[in-house]
């Protein structure tokens, strides 16, 4: 069992699953929807009688009405892909202990590995900064989840965050359609980030962006004297926080809200994930969220 795998938080998470709330394109019989039209479960329309057909699937009552053969067609069910992205630039080296923002994300990468497989699900993890660092193709077989921990737990932050670019590389790589997860402090260009998201989904995917932040980024709490040490820009500044922090806070605001919109706008699920919360209660109110709405 990895470090990264907490039975708080798998256990919560499993008791609510994940379901594709888009249509998905998978290789099995699963539980999500699918583009392809079959012989499952849910009706969906009748077309008409081909040679060939399966009697089997000859709805009488429409020919003793119409004196028309036709064939009740039905929702296939299937499985998905899930594509789990993890930033591992310099910015999430940020935090101490639980709350630092790479440990954070890797719990959480993880703990959705874990779920997607523990339903028959695929699942792949990509590790980022400037290029991709690691990436482990999909597979919903359990073996798959020791391979998925071990680079984990490889992972060092290093480099700089290029999102944009990596997502337009994935979205032209990845054509069956899946769901897609960010992890990531989004420390990018929000217009490049957001192009990358629109292509996504202009190819069919789900995305849900996870926004890791730790609470120093979010409050600014800063005191006295204080030198900043540039993570993935080099240099330091030494100011005293007490007379930026408005400014700091507006900026904070204005790059919150600008993200947000974006990805509300794109029909991407924002989730924000500050990490002095507990994951297992971060994670389980946005899939509680899940059942609730419906996004298509």
């Amino acid at each position: 069992m990895s470090r990264y795998l907490q039975p708080d938080v798998v256990a919560r998470a499993t008791a609510l699953g994940l379901k594709a709330r888009a249509i998905v394109e998978g290789l099995r019989v699963g539980d999500h929807q699918s583009p392809y039209r079959g012989f499952s479960v849910e009706f969906v329309q009748h077309r008409a009688y081909a040679p060939g057909d399966d009697i089997r699937h000859i709805d009488w009552k429409s020919y003793g009405r119409c004196e028309r053969y036709t064939i009740k067609q039905y929702q296939q069910e299937t499985n998905f892909i899930g594509h789990v992205l993890l930033d591992a630039s310099r910015s999430m080296l940020y935090g101490e202990g639980d709350a630092n923002k790479l440990e954070y994300a890797k719990l959480l990468a993880a703990s959705l590995a874990y779920l997607i497989v523990h339903q028959r699900d695929s699942v792949s993890l990509a590790i980022f900064a400037e290029g991709w660092r690691e990436q482990l193709p999909p597979s919903s077989q359990v073996a798959h989840l020791p391979m998925i921990w071990r680079a984990l737990e490889r992972v060092e932050p290093s480099g700089k965050t290029a999102i944009g670019s990596l997502l337009h590389s994935l979205a032209e790589q990845v054509r069956r359609r899946g769901l897609v997860f960010l992890i990531s402090d989004c420390f990018d260009d929000v217009a490049s980030i957001l192009s990358g998201l629109q292509h996504l989904r202009f190819q069919g995917h789900e995305v849900i962006v996870f926004h890791v932040l730790h609470p120093d980024e979010l409050e600014f709490p800063f005191e006295g004297l204080v030198r900043f040490v540039g993570l993935e820009q080099a240099g330091d500044w030494r100011t005293q926080p007490r007379q930026i922090r408005p400014a700091y806070l507006r900026a904070l605001r204005a790059y919150l809200t600008e993200l947000r919109a974006g990805c509300e706008a794109q029909r991407c699920d924002y989730v924000l994930m500050d990490t002095s919360r507990p994951l297992a209660t971060g994670l389980s109110q946005y899939l509680a969220r899940r059942l609730r709405v419906r996004r298509v």
